[in-house]
């Protein structure tokens, strides 16, 4: 058993042509890489596995899923031939017991969400990968729960690795010209950021509706409940940091969060 705790990481991905491009976001992903301990195994949680249900990837070698339409060629030929685990698998639907756990054999495998910041991090694709879904039927509260779990195997050399983006509204991006923050994204982002170290009951970030600028934010909740995964694993005494933040387009936050 590896003795020092992993990282649980939350990171906004931003547009799949990260994967392509080099800028600010794609070094920082490519620094956590370098300098965090390498793990045995990751655990990954991305917003484009948005399901009815709770599920995990349970094959010997997921697929690399190119569920994005509209871009360069390069971008679709690109593959992450991360290995799977089939036994870590098992012991997160152990660890996460009494909820459901399906094991998916085929059906998935590793969305842009997930390999399109791994191929940053570990671009040799050697270090196993499972992926967990997100269950869009069931509240944050559910989520944040699952988190808490999920910090257990942080302890055996395994990496959280969330993914998606904390104010991700498509409809109001800006494509050109002025592509300053609105206000209500940039109110609701430093709303994260101001309460990631919250400690005590009816967290704010779990009830985050009720920010005012929440539903512009976040027309659907896909991409704001990754976070939860990584925060309901603190501790209350470990390091949090942010590695890199921004707004992209008005209405995309790149905010990334390190929890250990």
């Amino acid at each position: 058993m590896n003795t020092s705790r992993m990282p649980a990481l939350f990171l906004g991905h931003g547009s799949p042509m990260n994967v392509l491009e080099d800028n600010r976001y794609t070094r920082a992903w490519r620094a956590l890489g370098e300098s965090l301990p390498r793990p045995k195994a990751i655990v990954a949680v991305s917003a484009h596995w948005y399901t009815r249900g709770t599920a995990v990837t349970a094959m010997e070698k997921p697929k690399t899923i190119h569920d994005f339409g509209g871009f360069p060629q390069a971008l679709f030929d690109t593959r992450y031939p991360a290995p799977g685990s089939p036994a870590l698998a098992t012991q997160l639907q152990q660890i996460l017991a009494p909820v459901p756990v399906t094991a998916d054999l085929g059906e998935w495998g590793l969305d842009h969400g997930t390999w399109g910041v791994l191929i940053k991090m570990y671009p040799n694709a050697d270090i196993p990968v499972v992926q967990l879904s997100v269950d869009g039927t069931q509240p944050a509260a559910y989520h944040y729960e699952l988190g808490r779990k999920l910090a257990a195997l942080r302890d055996e050399g395994v990496m959280i690795v969330a993914s998606g983006n904390v104010v991700h509204n498509l409809r109001m991006v800006k494509w050109q010209g002025d592509t300053s923050a609105y206000p209500w994204a940039e109110s609701f982002n430093n709303f994260v950021r101001d309460n990631l170290r919250y400690r005590g009951d009816n967290h704010p970030l779990v009830d985050f509706m009720r920010h005012e600028g929440a539903a512009l934010s976040n027309p659907t909740p896909e991409h704001y409940l990754p976070l939860l995964y990584v925060l309901g694993g603190w501790d209350g005494k470990e390091a949090i940091s942010v590695p890199i933040d921004g707004i992209e387009m008005g209405a995309l936050s790149m905010l990334s969060v390190q929890v250990g």
